[in-house]
C-alpha cells in the first residue's frame, strides 16, 4: 500500500539525520577545543555539555533533541493515516506543512536561535499536528 503521507515522514527522518551530522560536525571539534576527552567521560548527560561548549554549538544539539520529541507523534499519526487510507490529499499537504515548519524551526534554532521566531514556528507546526490528529480521529470514528 502506498500513501502520499509517507513521503513527508521519510523527509523528516532524513532532515533529522542532516541535523545529526551538522551537530556532530560542529560539536566534536568544539569538544576537542574545550579539552573534552570522550574516552574519559563516564555517566554524563547531554546537558552537561552546555557548561563547556559555546551556545552556538549546542543549539544544533538542542534542535536534534527536539526532533526526537514531538515529531514522534507526527510519525505515529502519519502512519495511522497511511493505514486508514486517509494519507492522501489534504492530510498529505498538512504533513508537508509540518515538515517544512520543523525544518524552518531547525534552521532558526541552529543559526540565530531567536526564541520568538522558534515559538511561532513551533506553534504553527503543532497546529498542523493537531489537524492531522483530528482528521485521523474523524477517519476512525466516521
Amino acid at each position: 500500500m502506498h500513501s502520499q503521507i509517507l513521503a513527508p515522514v521519510v523527509a523528516l527522518v532524513a532532515w533529522s539525520l542532516v541535523m545529526l551530522v551538522w551537530m556532530m560536525l560542529t560539536r566534536l571539534p568544539a569538544m576537542r577545543a574545550a579539552g573534552v576527552d570522550l574516552t574519559k567521560l563516564t555517566g554524563t548527560k547531554a546537558s552537561d555539555a552546555d557548561r563547556v561548549l559555546p551556545p552556538q554549538v549546542q543549539w544544533k544539539a538542542h534542535n536534534y533533541i527536539h526532533l526526537m520529541e514531538q515529531p514522534t507523534l507526527f510519525y505515529a499519526i502519519c502512519l495511522t493515516h497511511a493505514l486508514l487510507g486517509s494519507g492522501d490529499g489534504v492530510n498529505a499537504w498538512i504533513a508537508w506543512a509540518y515538515v517544512g515548519l520543523r525544518v524552518l524551526h531547525s534552521l532558526v534554532q541552529a543559526t540565530f536561535n531567536k526564541v520568538a521566531v522558534r515559538f511561532v514556528l513551533f506553534v504553527l507546526s503543532t497546529l498542523a499536528l493537531v489537524a492531522l490528529t483530528l482528521h485521523a480521529g474523524m477517519a476512525i470514528w466516521h
